[in-house]
Parts: structure tokens; C-alpha cells; sequence
């Protein structure tokens, strides 16, 4: 379990940027765009071959292709950044064999191409299965080089950094598990929202308005991303050619909006509509991370356009579920990489079980059952996507995830919240147990379950 307190933003946890995948696309064009700035005050004679080498290993290696990091790494070297780059010029990258790109570094440029990208597929010993290694080449001999790790929903820990917080601010209310969470609540009689938008303040160091309307800037990208996929139809990208199903599932559940469980079937668009435009490679966000990046969405679409809620109990219900999603991420991991799909929608199901328990005017109690049943119930979920895809079962497993959501927040509001024999800690730390013991193969490599069904599909 890690040490220390949460000093993590929530403008850190939900991220925008373009899909596939999180770890595997905005990791590392993070990491990337990094080197870029590392190796510009270098002084390089003229005359001297230059060449640039980006070698991925592990899950990067292995499934790459299918989720973009070959493209991510080029852009990251170019210069682009997650939340503004064009998602149609990123998704053009190396789409022909011949494509070459200039990179400039202070008083030189070096062009790279696809066979700067080296997918190095032997074992290799490192603190994190997705690294990246860049380097920097003068006349065949290493100028520079950087070791990154994508650790999942787009964070990126560069080796030699002796932290990954970006902010050693401490918080005015300190926490890293749920249990010195609540007691901060009882002791200062101040409620979960209250708490969480003053550790924002401190850790961002921004007012409690931008902090508001950067929370609804996330929320208006995320219903961005339902409605473009709502609409949009025909066939996702890659060699599955897999058709969407968000607006033919729209379609039914308007045809049949008078129905009983008329709400599920829009609940299930929802999210596989924002899921299969993160499939795209369109701009999403990350929730806790892209793979997991139609849950939220889908149930914050739900709630403001069934339930009604205003922007501010939205608000409010983001901030909830960044509460679930920090614990989850501080003591174990939201990296498909490193827990399989348990980490990505896993997380991403307890965060919306806990944000639909706050809207509902839930206490913490209840709040942390909700959270804790839908971990609970997603204990072992390998992540296995056919052909290295963001796609199958990622997109459907979106909105499973936010079915269980709704369930885990049914069930913890039907009985004592305190009659519940397993927190929210222990759970994390059987997650965290459960992704340490689960085989290498069913972690975002494409090695084993459903991905050997590739040929079949």
C-alpha cells in the first residue's frame, strides 16, 4: 500500500484527451511531449546524424497497435498535448508506411517514422508493465534517454522522479484511506463535498469557481462524447470491424421509453456511446482511465437528463466519485496493466455507485457500501481486448459497469449501511491482492481469454 496522504487533483484523475486508451495513448504522449522538452536546451553540433528511438515494452508492446501508442509517442515528440490535440490529425499519424514527421530540438531537427518505434517484445526488467523508453541519438551513439512508466489513466511517473505527485502540498484534510476520510468528517461536522473541494483548493491551487467550471468543462466533454456517439454510426476503426451500437440501442429505448426498464436500455447507450467514440480515437475522458471512460459519462447523462439534477448535485457527484476513485488509485491501481479490467471498470464502477448514491442524498455510509459492492462484484475481471482493440468486450463492459453501479447503489441503500461486514479499505486491499496474483496474460497484453477468440471474430 503506498505511503503518505492523496495529493491528487481531480483535474488529474478525469483527463481529456483522445482514445483508445489512457495508459497505452495518453500516457504516452505525455511522456513523449516530455522528452521533447527535456532534450531542447541540448547543444548538438551540425553535421552529426541524429536520430530519435522510442522502445515499448510490455502491455505497450504487446497490444500498441491496437491502442495507439505507436501514434501517441510520435505526437507526444511533435509537440501535441492530450487535451488539445485534433483528434482527426492524431488518428492520420503513420497511416501510411511512408509518413515521416520533424521533430525540432533547439538548433537541429531529425525526422522520425514508424521504424523509430521499436516494439521490443523480450522481458524486460522494469517497476511497471507499461514502459517507454526515448532516446536520442548522435551519430549512432546515445546523447539522452528517459525512462517512463504509464501507470494508468493517463499518469506518467518518469524514472529517477522520487515521487509521482506533482503537488506536495499537504491537504487541509489529510487522508488515504476511507476510514481517516470519515473521521475528518466527524471531527470538523463537515460534509464530503465540503472536504473534497477544500483539499482542491490546496492541491490545485485554484478557487472554488474555476474549480466548478472546470468540473463542468469535464462534464460537457463527456455528454460531448455521448451525443456525438448517439449519432454516429457504421463501423469502428481496426481490423475487427466492429459496428457501433449506441444509436440503434437509442432508437429502442425511445421507441419503448414507456417501459419499465426503459431506462437501462438509454442507460446502456449512453455509455456505449461515449465508450465506442473513446474506441474511435475521439476526444474523451478518462474516468478514472479511457477504457473505463463510458461509465461516468453514461450515468451523468442519466441523472441529467432523467433525473434531472441540476449542474450543481452533478458537480457535487463528480466530486464524489474523484473521492473513490483517489482510495482506489493511492492503494491499488486503475491501471488495466497492473489489476486488469477490475482496475478500469472496477474503478469506475465504484465511483459511479458512489456518485449516484450522493445525488440520491446518501450519507458517507451508504456512499462507501455503494462504492464497495461495486468493486466487490467486478473481483478478478481480466482485461482481454481481441486484437489489442479498445473494443470487444471494452465497450459492452462500460455499460455493465454502469448497471452494476446502479445495482451496487440500489442494494447499499436498502438495508443499515452499518450492518456491512466489508469496507471500502479492505476491499481495495483484496483488489490490490487479487491484480498481484492474477497472470500476466489476462493484464492488457491480448495473450489469453477472450482475445484468443480473435480469429473467431
Amino acid at each position: 500500500m503506498n505511503k503518505g496522504v492523496i495529493t491528487t487533483s481531480v483535474f488529474d484523475l478525469f483527463k481529456i484527451g483522445p482514445g483508445p486508451s489512457s495508459s497505452h495513448t495518453i500516457g504516452p504522449m505525455k511522456a513523449g511531449y516530455d522528452f521533447l522538452q527535456r532534450i531542447q536546451s541540448i547543444f548538438l553540433e551540425e553535421g552529426t546524424e541524429l536520430r530519435i528511438e522510442i522502445h515499448l515494452y510490455g502491455s505497450l508492446s504487446a497490444t500498441g497497435k491496437g491502442h495507439g501508442t505507436d501514434r501517441a509517442v510520435i505526437a507526444g515528440i511533435l509537440g501535441w498535448q492530450p487535451d488539445t490535440v485534433d483528434p482527426q490529425a492524431f488518428t492520420s499519424l503513420l497511416q501510411h508506411p511512408d509518413s515521416s514527421y520533424t521533430v525540432y530540438i533547439g538548433n537541429r531537427t531529425v525526422q522520425v517514422d514508424a521504424s523509430s518505434i521499436l516494439f521490443q517484445k523480450g522481458r524486460y526488467d522494469s517497476p511497471h508493465p507499461n514502459t517507454v523508453i526515448f532516446k536520442l541519438l548522435a551519430d549512432g551513439f546515445r546523447v539522452h534517454e528517459e525512462e517512463y512508466y504509464s501507470v494508468g489513466g493517463g499518469f506518467v511517473v518518469r524514472k529517477g522522479d522520487k515521487s509521482d505527485r506533482q503537488n506536495p502540498v499537504v491537504p487541509p484534510y489529510p487522508y488515504s484511506t476511507m476510514k481517516e476520510l470519515k473521521a475528518h468528517l466527524d471531527a470538523n461536522k463537515i460534509s464530503l463535498i465540503e472536504l473534497m473541494m477544500a483539499n482542491e483548493v490546496a492541491i490545485s491551487g485554484l478557487d472554488r469557481k474555476t474549480i466548478n467550471r472546470k468540473i463542468d468543462d469535464i462534464i460537457e466533454t463527456m455528454h460531448k462524447a455521448v451525443k456525438r456517439g448517439l449519432k454516429s454510426k457504421g463501423e469502428l476503426p481496426g481490423s475487427i470491424r466492429l459496428r457501433r451500437k449506441a444509436p440503434v440501442l437509442y432508437a429502442q429505448a425511445k421507441n419503448s421509453a414507456s417501459t419499465s426498464d426503459s431506462f437501462m436500455v438509454f442507460l446502456n447507450a449512453y455509455c456505449m456511446a461515449a465508450s465506442e467514440e473513446n474506441a474511435a480515437g475521439n476526444m474523451v475522458v478518462t474516468a478514472p482511465t479511457s477504457g473505463a471512460s463510458g461509465v461516468i459519462p453514461g450515468v451523468t447523462y442519466l441523472l441529467k437528463h432523467h433525473y434531472h439534477y441540476d449542474k450543481q448535485k452533478i458537480r457535487e457527484g463528480m466530486l464524489a466519485a474523484a473521492a473513490v476513485g483517489f482510495l482506489i488509485k493511492h492503494n491499488a491501481s486503475i491501471s488495466g496493466a497492473e489489476m486488469g479490467c477490475m482496475g478500469e471498470i472496477g474503478s469506475a464502477s465504484a465511483m459511479a455507485a458512489a456518485m449516484l448514491a450522493h445525488c440520491a442524498g446518501k450519507n458517507i455510509n451508504t456512499i462507501e457500501v455503494a462504492a464497495e459492492i461495486a468493486i466487490e462484484h467486478h473481483l478478478g475481471m481480466t482485461c482481454d481486448p481481441i486484437g489489442g482493440y479498445v473494443q470487444i468486450p471494452c465497450i459492452e463492459r462500460n455499460a455493465m459497469g454502469a448497471i452494476k453501479a446502479y445495482n451496487a447503489y440500489l442494494i447499499a441503500s436498502s438495508g443499515n449501511p452499518n450492518d456491512q461486514k466489508i469496507s471500502l479499505d479492505s476491499v481495495i486491499k483484496v483488489m490490490r491482492a487479487t491484480g498481484r496474483d492474477m497472470s500476466k496474460k489476462y493484464k492488457e497484453t491480448s495473450e489469453a481469454g477472450l482475445a484468443l477468440s480473435a480469429t473467431e471474430c
